[in-house]
Order: C-alpha cells, then structure tokens, then sequence
C-alpha cells in the first residue's frame, strides 16, 4: 500500500509544471528615469546596466531579453512569455527610442543550415599535410 502511494506521488510530482526564468528586462519604473534624447549610452548603463544583447552590424541598439519558459514532465520546455525591451541610439549615442515587445510581436524566422560539402572524407589532417609536401618545388619555397 505505501509503495503504491509513494509511486502515485513521484507519479504527481512529475507531472506538475516547473516554470524557470531566463534573462532580464528593466521594469517600468527603471525605464521611466531614461530620457529619449538626452541619456547616452554610459548613462543607460548606470542606470539600468549593460544588456545581454547588442546590435551586431552597426551597435545602434541594446536590446533586454527575459523569457518564461513551462517545463512539464518530459516535454521540451515551452515559451510562455517573452519581453524584450529594446533601446536604439543615434551615431552620436544619444537615446533615439525605447520599445517594448512581447511573445506576440515576434515571428519565427527559418534558418538555413547550409553546409559546405567537403571533399576530403576520410583523410586526416596528417595526411593531408604531408602530402603537401611532394607538390612543393624548390621555386615556390624561393630557393633558387
């Protein structure tokens, strides 16, 4: 009898949701203080800190990512929530805009995984190596 109430509880426990946060977003409060067209970014940074995320071609924008995600039982984990809040900045560093977005606002973007077939299966980078050695003449090293 226990053991079938003990397996009936470890049965429960694993399926109740575990929810677990990821990252961080400024509250209202915190973004209240950074005023567009005057804060730089130093400014921003001490009063909210440095983000996770950055624009990576031209640096214009800081963007704060937090996520929610629902783990139940063995299925993969599911996104639940997401805000993003995301501060562009002109050239000069000056503060241009603050947005706020959630799950809703994104979209699923496909990535290609193109991969670059290799014809060198099965060589190992010894043998290519030394087989480099027979190609070379004297005039490529400049030996004359």
């Amino acid at each position: 009898m226990r053991l079938a109430a003990l397996a009936l509880v470890l049965v429960a426990a694993a399926c109740t949701a575990v929810y677990r946060n990821h990252g961080y977003v400024p509250v209202d409060q915190d973004l209240a203080q950074i005023k567009v067209g005057v804060d730089t970014r130093e400014t921003v940074a001490e009063k909210i800190g440095r983000p996770s995320a950055q624009g990576l071609l031209n640096d214009v924008g800081w963007f704060y990512v937090q996520s929610r995600f629902k783990h139940l039982g063995p299925k993969e984990p599911e996104e639940i929530d997401r805000q993003v809040v995301a501060i562009t900045f002109t050239e000069a560093g000056v503060v241009e805009n603050i947005g706020r977005y959630g799950l809703e606002d994104g979209r699923v973007v496909e990535i290609s995984r193109r991969v670059t077939a290799s014809n060198i299966k099965g060589v190992s980078f010894i043998g290519q190596l030394l087989s480099n050695f027979g190609r070379m003449s004297l005039d490529q090293m400049g030996v004359n």
